[in-house]
C-alpha cells in the first residue's frame, strides 16, 4: 500500500548519511507523495510504486558504493 511504501522509503532515508543528502531525499519523498495523492488509476499506482522502490534501491546502492 502507499502507506507501507512511504514508511519503507523513510526507513531507507534513515540509513543515509546525516545532513543535506538525507534532508534532500526526505523532502523528495514527501513531495512525491503529495503530488501523487490523488492518483486513482491502479495501473499507474503500481508503476509509481515500482519506480519508487527502484529509485530507493539505486540511491542506497550509490551511498553504499561511495562509502567504501
Amino acid at each position: 500500500s502507499s502507506v507501507q511504501l512511504y514508511r519503507y522509503l523513510l526507513r531507507c532515508c534513515r540509513r543515509l548519511p546525516r545532513g543535506p543528502v538525507r534532508q534532500h531525499y526526505r523532502h523528495a519523498i514527501r513531495q512525491s507523495f503529495k503530488v501523487h495523492a490523488d492518483e486513482d488509476d491502479p495501473e499507474r499506482i503500481q508503476q509509481i510504486i515500482k519506480r519508487a522502490i527502484e529509485d530507493a534501491d539505486w540511491v542506497m546502492n550509490k551511498v553504499r558504493v561511495q562509502s567504501y
